[in-house]
């Protein structure tokens, strides 16, 4: 009973993308990668190669681009989220000197426009502007104060729930902030994940699974509109390359449909990231390396937009497949969305 009035509380008070209210949209774009069996990206596809299925029914493409990912001026943006606020402070320290290594690489240039996104107890805070100059990235980040936790691991649930609440207002504000911003983004949270809070120890009421529901459809929602692709990795590295968790949120992976479904695990960091078309990178210490392999995303990718057809109701789950009409090969994208009427 306590723990499940804990879990009230928390339900009550995670809206934060439904505040946006804004009329749906029934265009919606895609972006998508497209990898041969060795997971090396594909270029060079043509529009007749894809067919979307849309909830088991063949669907209309509407427009298609190929981005050769050569050009000096790509459409898409980068953001390191440092996340502080499910890190413990020896943590932060590592993952410090392991983005300085990544950013000293090259002369201190990068190949795309990256920006910084400080995630700490005192809130969000975002460069105002990307650069392409590493080495002055990392003198924002030498610049930026982790400051003192009040939320910490050793708080329990009660501090699991804080911070899961929080880092879930922060990529409300993220995706609020990028709406308007046409380009792609991706989005790169550095951080051991969030608390999941999900388990036999946890019973959720009609009320909780109805406000969690929301909160996952306003989620979705909010990373199409903005065009953000979510990856996570794992900075505690091989640390966690043993433990039984590690992989505990693929249990969660299936899109939501009803209420009646829900559980804590359907917002978990990985969760979104997978669904949003990112990936999880997890079990290696070289986060230099992870942020490279994000960043190999934009090698070569395809954008397409399609209209989703009116819903029979509000929140209607639409599960998303793309086939490549060629052997071996695999692309990937948002796995769903939310139609409405």
């Amino acid at each position: 009973m306590r723990v499940r009035s804990l879990i009230l509380f928390f339900c009550l008070s995670l809206p934060a993308f439904s505040q946006q209210g804004a009329a749906p949209n029934r265009r919606i774009t895609l972006d998508v990668n497209v990898t041969d069996k060795s997971g090396k990206p594909v270029s060079g596809l043509q529009q007749s190669d894809f067919a979307l299925i849309d909830n088991k029914q063949p669907q209309n493409i509407l427009s298609f681009q190929a981005m050769d990912g050569k050009t000096d001026e790509l459409p898409v943006e980068v953001f390191l989220l440092v996340d502080r606020v499910n890190s413990t402070v020896s943590n932060s320290a590592d993952v410090r000197q392991q983005i300085g290594k990544y950013l000293d690489q090259n002369g201190g240039q990068l190949r795309l426009p990256t920006s910084f996104i400080f995630f700490s107890d005192s809130g969000t805070s975002v460069q105002k502007a990307p650069s392409r100059d590493g080495h002055a990235l990392l003198a924002d980040l030498d610049k930026s104060e982790s400051g003192l936790r009040s939320v910490t691991r050793s708080q329990g649930v009660y501090g699991a729930i804080d911070r899961f609440q929080m880092s879930l207002n922060a990529l409300a504000s993220i995706a609020a902030m990028e709406e308007k911003n046409p380009s792609r983004k991706l989005l790169v949270w550095l951080s051991p994940g969030w608390p999941l809070l999900s388990g036999p120890g946890i019973q959720l009421t009609n009320k909780n699974q109805q406000e969690l529901f929301n909160t996952i459809v306003a989620t979705a929602s909010a990373l199409i509109k903005a065009r953000v692709t979510l990856y996570s990795i794992d900075t505690l590295g091989v640390a966690d390359a043993g433990s039984t968790s590690i992989n505990y949120y693929r249990e969660f992976l299936k899109g939501v449909s009803a209420s009646r479904q829900v559980q804590v695990g359907n917002l978990a960091l990985q969760v979104i990231a997978t669904q949003s078309g990112g990936r999880v990178l997890n079990s290696s210490n070289d986060i230099g390396r992870q942020i490279e392999n994000a960043m190999n995303d934009t090698s070569g990718w395809y954008v397409l937009s399609f209209d989703s057809p009116r819903a029979d109701g509000p929140n209607e789950y639409h599960k998303l497949d793309l086939k490549v009409g060629k052997p071996g090969l695999t692309a990937r994208t948002r796995s769903g969305y939310y139609a409405q009427p």
